[in-house]
């Protein structure tokens, strides 16, 4: 096929050696299958701001930090130049979480590139060697369905040891491949311990795959992995080889009325006793 413009940068510097095929156009990116060199890759062409039907949400940007204060005063003032910084930034972030998630053991794609906004990484596939398939485009039994909504909590488990929560997490963004689940779309993945909105997003990502798997497996449905996959992570408690068991009980002590008011009565003698003290 013709290059596309994206991609002729890679292709003059010897990154790519032939586009093959568009693989797909979602709604932050384009991706086609490559060859390079003797191995098939995928290269993830990311859509101009302006083009992507998702937004940088301040949610998911909170917490990101950058290193060059000409960068930070740029975005924060929300220049032509910040608003190309950002840009950059949003999508390095998910370079940075692919080779941070991979080095934790999570199923991601292998990132081998990232170049003039392009992402070169692995081609996920399924046994008969064609493009994976997402898990939206499938029907599962019941067995299937709790083997591999088990398969996935465990890798939103390695994920969050990692420091990390994918933050956009679904059906629509998993890929089946020949070894199993691989998680992929990860520009708005969020810094766990840094951003606020972290405890909701992990909730948010497990109920989505729960609610989808489901629908085939229904008792899945009066889990709640996601409370305690937080709480164990709140606790420190948190390891990739964790063993789950979709139960959280949320333990609320009754407030003592009595020692509350006692403390209140000990303040407010104390200011009493500060004010003579001033007076005398």
């Amino acid at each position: 096929m013709k290059i596309p413009k994206r991609l002729e940068p890679l292709v003059e510097d010897g990154l790519i050696d032939a586009v093959i095929r568009q693989l797909m156009s979602g709604k932050e990116a384009m991706i086609f299958v490559v060859r390079c060199g003797d191995e098939i890759r995928c290269a993830k062409v990311y859509k101009e701001a302006n083009k992507r039907s998702f937004r940088q949400a301040v949610d998911y940007t909170e917490g990101r930090k950058t290193k060059n204060s000409r960068h930070a005063r740029a975005m924060q003032k929300g220049t032509r130049y910040g608003r190309k910084v950002q840009e950059e930034a949003w999508q390095s972030a998910e370079v940075d979480a692919l080779y941070r998630l991979a080095a934790a053991g999570v199923r991601v794609p292998t990132p081998y590139n990232f170049h003039e906004g392009v992402l070169l990484m692995e081609l996920v596939t399924d046994a008969n060697g064609e493009p994976a398939p997402r898990l939206n485009d499938l029907e599962f039994t019941a067995d299937e369905a709790r083997a591999y909504h088990a398969q996935l909590m465990q890798e939103v488990v390695r994920m969050l040891t990692a420091g990390i929560v994918h933050g956009d997490l679904s059906e629509y963004n998993i890929l089946l491949g020949a070894a199993g689940p691989v998680i992929i779309d990860l520009p708005q993945a969020v810094n766990a311990a840094g951003n606020n909105h972290a405890p909701a997003m992990l909730e948010r990502d497990v109920a989505n795959l729960t609610t989808y798997f489901g629908r085939s497996a229904p008792e899945l449905l009066t889990t709640e992995y996601g409370k305690e996959i937080w709480r164990l992570y709140e606790q420190g408690a948190l390891t990739p080889d964790v063993q789950l068991s979709g139960r959280f009980d949320e333990t609320l002590k009754p407030v003592d009325l009595k020692s509350v008011v006692r403390e209140i009565d000990d303040a407010r003698a104390e200011e009493a006793a500060r004010r003579l003290r001033m007076l005398s």
